[in-house]
């Protein structure tokens, strides 16, 4: 990722999620089966997890094989992620569109209960900074005279943040510099 953004230091993403005080977290999660839930008019497929972004710098899942996943195509479109308990899941988080001043773009996801037969089980790696880490455009990715696109902000301010909105909230919105200036709302 490093190489193909031109990022300078390469090390600097790898930096902050391997620093002692790297705010990482390993998460389990289990969405049991629902044999008894009826199909309403609009079909099955009742949520298991809300749509949302990871707040982090960069997600990493694996999970059974049993469906779910679905990930939000800009137009709108939700589109399943095809189980497969060999492989790995890479979502880029709200840090990482930051630190790439928007080339790369948070997920938005979410997880649905797609077979109400089956257990579903995935396991995820939340990679996130020390919580006085700094978050801005990368100063490498930037082109000649282009201007950030976000406030700086430290990863502790942003966490704060995310725990004060809802799951589903475009919390990135707060600190763009075209919508939301830092101190009209309050966290």
């Amino acid at each position: 990722m490093a190489d193909g953004l031109k990022i300078e230091p390469k090390n600097v993403l790898s930096r902050m999620l391997s620093d002692e005080k790297a705010d990482t977290v390993f998460r389990l999660n289990h969405y049991p089966p629902c044999p008894n839930h009826r199909s309403t008019s609009y079909g099955w497929n009742p949520i298991g997890f809300g749509e949302h972004t990871d707040p982090q710098l960069i997600s990493i899942a694996r999970s059974n094989a049993t469906s779910g996943l679905e990930i939000r195509l800009p137009d709108g479109t939700w589109v399943p992620v095809p189980p497969d308990h060999t492989s790995f899941f890479i979502n880029v988080d709200d840090l990482l569109q930051v630190m790439t001043n928007g080339r790369f773009k948070s997920v938005r996801h979410r997880v649905i209960i797609a077979d109400r037969m089956k257990s579903r089980v995935s396991m995820i790696y939340f990679g996130g900074p020390p919580l006085m880490e700094k978050i801005s455009p990368l100063g490498s990715v930037m082109e000649p005279g282009e201007e950030s696109l976000y406030h700086e902000f430290t990863w502790f301010e942003y966490k704060a943040c995310t725990y004060r909105t809802r799951l589903a909230d475009d919390r990135l919105s707060f600190f763009h510099k075209g919508s939301h200036p830092l101190g009209s709302k309050s966290f």
